[in-house]
Formats: structure tokens, C-alpha cells, sequence
């Protein structure tokens, strides 16, 4: 008869790694206290740069090519963000920065940069940022590059800000247009909580503006948490405790808040625009959207269109831009649905990977 051997404990082994675990949590709390007395930081947007053009808060980048001319792409790129954030998300940091993978491409890369509106800039709307400062933007790329063809790539409102110019500026050299998670066609009021919020007779947004002027970026920041407020408020934090010893995590951490807590307020008549003319009577699918005068008609758009979508964006739900394929005018037009959210799909662990390369395939064959 047999009985089963009892376990030993090597004291030796076992002292070892409680001491080893005694200074991971020595470092892991010393970097979280580093982090909360804001001792800890990290710089963003740091692909080498020139500004070449400025207009009231206004300015725009052209980053140094990282190719032989010989290897580099004919038709220079214009990025365009929203209006509410900084345009860094573009440029994050170091080996997860979308300019620096296309400037490594090849491609003659331009970011547009709205700057902080103040007081004096409450009553610019759409179609000062898509018919009067775009365009300006875009002939200093024009000059600049010494290219008339140029591609513009929009994100999120940016995305609907392109879309706009595309729509009524067709002959002004426009070859390509990517597009973002735009949010476009707002016809399904039960698509997202934003929906939900803004359509909602106790949403005063005519109050709102008249009270600050600028909607504050913390006002929109703080919506924009509450959409997953467990996830943002909760697990954000959790994911980093767990990691204080991943120098990796905690940089790619630091970055993204960096770029999350700095918020840009969103020029009030532009905002009031926002909730009425698009989100709560559809204008721009409706074919009832007017600026200079006339309808704006996603019909007239003849350049090349990739509009790229994520399968998990609680922000920008999917319907909002896949219903307005069939309104491309252009014949060339792809849907691109990649894996991530809002943001992740252009800055997450696989979007070098994943949603990049497929970019800069189909940009590419559009850009000799």
C-alpha cells in the first residue's frame, strides 16, 4: 500500500520570490505615485516636423520624408481631426504613430491643426471649418508640395468636415478621400447613446451655447466617459495598476491620457450646428443641409473613397457611415470594417498591423 508523498516547500525558493514580489510592488508603487503627483509624463506627436502655413489659432504640418525621393508617393496626404481633441492622436508616439508609418511609406505627409478656439471664434460653424479654412489648408499644401492632386484622410468629425469639401469642392484637386468612423447619416435615433442624449426635448443646446459660448472640452470629455463609465473610470486604471511594473504599458498609458485629458472646446455655433442640423434633422443625408447657398450633395463627390468603420465604435455607430456609400457619387468607393473602437482602430495593439497596412495598400495604387 501507497500513500502519496507530501509536498515540500523549498524556504529558499519560496523567500526568494517573496522578496522579488516585495520590489515589484516597491517599484509599481513608486511609479503610481510618480504618475499621480504628475511627475510622470511622456510626449506626444514627436515625427520631425515644420509648420508651413498659419491662420488665426490655426496651423499646419508637414513632416520631414523618411524615403529616398525616388521611393515616395506622388500625391501629398492632408490629415484632418475633429474638432474636439488634439490632432496628436495621428502622431502618438514613437512605433504607434500612424504619420510615421506613412511617412516611412513613402507618403508627403500635411496635418491640419484647428488650434484652441477662444471667445472671438464662437460663431464659426461647418461651413467655416469645411468651406473657409479647409480650402486655405489645402492650397498651402498645393503650394508646399507643388502637387494640384492631394488625398485627404478625415477622423470622426474631421471625417464629416472632408466629406463636406469633397461634396462641394469637386474640382479642386481632390483624388482621394479616407474616411474615418464618420458620422454621417443619423437617421437611427436608437443608434448609440449620443443619439439617445442630444434627441431628447431636455437637451437645451441653444442654453448651452448661450451659457458658455464654447461648449467645454470637459463637458464633451466627461459624455464621452460616461458612454462606458465602468470602463473608463474603473477598469482604465485597474489595467494600469496591474502593469506599474511594464515600463511598455505604462508609457502607451501615459500617452493615451496625455492625449485624452487634453481637451479642446467646440466652437459654440459649430456645436449647435452639430446637434440640430445633423444629429437631430439628418440634413446632410436628407439632402437639406444649405451652405453657400446651396444643398451640399454627397452625389458630386468624384474622388476615390475608403470608408473605414470599427466593429466595437460605441461612439460612431456603424450605420451612421455605412448608409452613405450609396450617396458617393464617385464609382470608386470601398467599406472597410476593421477590428477596434473608435479610437483603438487607428492606435491599438493591432492597428499597425491591421488597419494601417490596409490604408496605405489601397492609397498606394491611388497615389503614383
Amino acid at each position: 500500500m501507497t500513500t502519496p508523498s507530501t509536498a515540500t516547500f523549498d524556504v529558499e525558493v519560496m523567500t526568494a520570490k517573496l522578496y522579488e514580489e516585495m520590489e515589484r510592488l516597491g517599484k509599481s508603487s513608486d511609479t503610481f505615485s510618480k504618475i499621480a503627483a504628475s511627475r510622470m509624463n511622456v510626449q506626444i506627436g514627436q515625427t520631425p516636423r515644420e509648420t508651413i502655413w498659419t491662420l488665426n489659432k490655426m496651423k499646419l504640418y508637414h513632416f520631414y520624408p523618411q524615403t529616398p525621393p525616388e521611393q515616395r508617393k506622388g500625391t501629398p496626404l492632408l490629415l484632418v481631426f475633429a474638432l474636439i481633441n488634439r490632432p496628436d492622436i495621428y502622431d502618438l508616439r514613437p512605433g504607434n504613430s500612424f504619420i510615421e508609418y506613412m511617412v516611412r511609406q513613402g507618403y508627403d505627409i500635411y496635418l491640419l491643426d484647428w488650434g484652441r478656439p477662444g471667445l472671438e471664434d464662437a460663431n464659426y460653424d461647418f461651413e467655416d471649418f469645411s468651406l473657409k479654412f479647409l480650402p486655405r489648408a489645402v492650397r498651402a499644401v498645393q503650394r508646399h508640395s507643388g502637387s494640384r492632386e492631394f488625398s485627404l484622410c478625415g477622423w470622426c468629425i474631421g471625417a464629416t468636415i472632408t466629406a463636406l469639401y469633397a461634396a462641394m469642392r469637386p474640382d479642386d484637386g481632390l483624388r482621394n478621400l479616407i474616411l474615418l468612423t464618420a458620422p454621417l447619416d443619423f437617421a437611427n435615433k436608437e443608434a448609440g447613446p449620443y443619439n439617445k442624449w442630444l434627441n431628447t426635448e431636455f437637451y437645451n443646446v441653444d442654453e448651452l451655447v448661450r451659457q458658455y459660448g464654447n461648449v467645454p472640452g470637459a463637458v464633451i470629455d466627461y459624455g464621452s466617459k460616461m458612454l462606458k463609465p465602468v470602463e473608463n473610470y474603473v477598469m482604465n486604471y485597474l489595467k494600469l495598476w496591474d502593469n506599474l511594473d511594464n515600463p511598455n504599458v505604462v508609457e502607451s498609458w501615459l500617452s493615451m491620457n496625455t492625449w485624452v485629458t487634453d481637451n479642446v472646446d467646440f466652437p459654440g455655433a459649430a456645436f449647435r450646428q452639430w446637434v440640430k442640423e445633423f444629429f437631430r434633422e439628418n440634413r446632410l443625408m436628407e439632402g437639406t443641409l444649405i451652405m453657400e447657398g446651396r444643398p451640399v450633395e454627397l452625389q458630386n463627390i468624384k474622388a476615390s473613397v475608403l470608408n473605414v468603420i470599427a466593429d466595437k465604435d460605441h461612439i460612431v455607430p456603424n450605420c451612421q457611415s455605412t448608409a452613405a456609400m450609396d450617396k458617393f457619387g464617385t464609382q470608386d468607393k470601398l467599406l472597410l470594417e476593421m477590428k477596434g473602437g473608435h479610437i483603438g482602430l487607428m492606435v491599438g495593439s493591432g492597428a499597425s498591423k491591421r488597419t494601417w497596412p490596409q490604408i496605405d495598400n489601397w492609397l498606394a495604387k491611388r497615389s503614383a
